[in-house]
């Protein structure tokens, strides 16, 4: 059960981190787009930060493994450089 959920978390917040990467703006005048791909990573991370905390609990009960830290971690630092240095240009 647990890892169900974990499944669905990491499923919506790497739908979040893809849409993130997927929003370009059409020049530097974009600028809705730009602002629109900060969001969307800046919600991943919360997603993330969720997702951690999640995953935490299930792997101090023992319920899983200590494996499952790592989605949460590869998701957050996709979402940080989409926010740092793969962000859109402005």
């Amino acid at each position: 059960m647990c890892a169900v959920v974990l499944a669905l978390t990491a499923s919506v917040t790497g739908y979040v981190v893809l849409t993130a990467f997927m929003v370009e703006p059409d020049g530097p005048w974009d600028r809705q787009a730009i602002t629109n791909s900060h969001v969307a990573a800046v919600v991943s991370l919360a997603f993330c930060s969720v997702m951690a905390l999640l995953t935490w609990v299930f792997v101090r009960a023992e319920w899983l493994g200590r494996w499952w830290y790592t989605v949460p971690v590869v998701l957050a630092i996709a979402a940080l450089l989409r926010l740092t240095l793969l962000a859109p240009s402005r």
